[in-house]
């Protein structure tokens, strides 16, 4: 059996290697730059952001895993074959980094990390930047699915006043669940923080925009580990300036990495990171797509399988 991987460079073969050697030592693992490597031999792919056209050029391919939690890095080559399984990278690791970040970001808002990091830079002494309690912070979290429903669940615990919205209805402890968008001004209403974890979808694309602010309070914040695509980022940049948003935590974006020259690198209400909100380490991934692929082999069905038709 071989696997192909593509992800963290030529210098990370080595290390993919060593953690599958542990899981399932008969698969032959190399990397997707390797010269000796045989396309028509592969029958498995580990991937971000796989060379387009190459995939369909794979006749023996059984099954592409996702680097990632997200596949629109892979979808977005549209001659991949619409019999290839496309499996998403979720494990408990990634659960558990997403849910981390989440939360650093909802307290780091509620705290105005990013006004004392600028008071900071200003050398300002501001003791007036205390920051609300988390028990009195509305969080609306968009996107119930996996990851978004451990990370509004976990809000919840941590005593913030919890909501979800979701395609279809849902039913969370502590988290007040809303469906569909006739609920989405309930959802918003008074809504400090929004935290966006919805798939990529031709309805969810340019979701968050200057309508969808302009309906939040004044001084509220947006968190988006989502997706890229669904974040205006001028309405963002707009509302900001204008002081009715209060600060936005971005992790995703439509272009990556982020254009050097872009403004929300120095702008003081921007906490950027570099798409690492939910990314698992190469060992944990390395052992999800290792069990999958035994279970495969057993005849047992896949797990966490994009579906096409749903976008997700």
């Amino acid at each position: 059996m071989l696997l192909l991987v593509n992800s963290g460079g030529p210098g990370a073969v080595g290390e993919w290697r060593d953690h599958f050697a542990k899981w399932l030592p008969e698969l032959e693992v190399r990397g997707w730059n390797d010269p000796e490597v045989d396309d028509a031999k592969v029958d498995f792919v580990l991937v971000w952001e796989p060379t387009p056209g190459r995939l369909a050029r794979m006749p023996a391919l059984k099954i592409v895993f996702s680097a990632a939690a997200g596949v629109d890095h892979i979808m977005a080559d549209r001659s991949v074959p619409a019999h290839l399984p496309i499996v998403r990278m979720v494990t408990p690791e990634t659960t558990e980094r997403m849910s981390d970040y989440v939360m650093a970001a909802c307290f780091g808002i509620t705290r105005d990390f990013a006004a004392l990091n600028d008071a900071q830079r200003r050398r300002s002494w501001n003791d007036e930047l205390i920051g609300r309690r988390s028990g009195e912070t509305n969080v609306a979290v968009l996107g119930l699915g996996e990851l978004g429903a451990a990370c509004a669940q976990r809000l919840a615990l941590n005593g913030f006043q919890v909501r979800g919205w979701s395609r279809s209805p849902g039913n969370l402890q502590g988290v007040t669940c809303y469906s569909g968008n006739e609920a989405l001004d309930a959802l918003l209403d008074n809504a400090h923080i929004v935290v966006n974890l919805l798939p990529d979808t031709p309805q969810t694309r340019g979701m968050i925009d200057a309508a969808l602010l302009a309906r939040l309070p004044v001084g509220a914040s947006i968190v988006n580990a989502g997706r890229g695509p669904q974040v205006v980022l001028d309405d963002v940049l707009a509302a900001l300036d204008e002081g009715r948003l209060r600060s936005a935590w971005l992790d995703v974006f439509e272009q990556e990495p982020l254009d050097p020259d872009s403004r929300l690198w120095s702008h003081p209400g921007v906490v950027v990171t570099p798409h690492v909100a939910s990314l698992p380490s190469r060992g944990a991934r390395a052992e999800q797509v290792a069990r999958a692929l035994r279970e495969h082999l057993e005849g047992k069905p896949l797990q966490h399988v994009y579906d096409r038709v749903l976008g997700y």
